[in-house]
Order: C-alpha cells, then sequence, then structure tokens
C-alpha cells in the first residue's frame, strides 16, 4: 500500500514525534483519498481524517506492547 510510510515502533524508530504520525496519516487519506491536495470542498473532510488517523496512530502505538 503506502510504502513510504515508515514503521513508527520500537526497534524500528527510537523516537516518534506527532510530526512523524501526522505525515504517515497523511500519506495514508492521500492513498485511500486517491487525492494529493483535496479539491476546496472536500478539504475539510480530508484534514479532519488527517486528524482521525494521527490520533488512532498516537493511541495505538501508546498501547503497544514490544517484547524482546
Amino acid at each position: 500500500m503506502c510504502r513510504s510510510i515508515k514503521t513508527l515502533r520500537p526497534p524500528y524508530a527510537e523516537e516518534v514525534t506527532e510530526e512523524d504520525m501526522r505525515a504517515a496519516a497523511l500519506q495514508y487519506v492521500r492513498k485511500i483519498s486517491g487525492f494529493r491536495q483535496p479539491a476546496a470542498h472536500n478539504a475539510e473532510a480530508f484534514d479532519r481524517a488527517v486528524e482521525k488517523v494521527t490520533a488512532a496512530t498516537e493511541e495505538l502505538l501508546g498501547t503497544l506492547v514490544v517484547k524482546g
């Protein structure tokens, strides 16, 4: 799918920033929507999706338990 999205959990990433999570979310939303930059009438929905995916990513990374 989105080959440019990096793995954001240890041991692949030592430190993950809000910017890293947002960049991954943006790539995901671009891929599934088919828009690199949405038209003005879709911008709000696009931005809201990026924010929700960013929040879900933060929650996921905050609750994962990596053993070994």
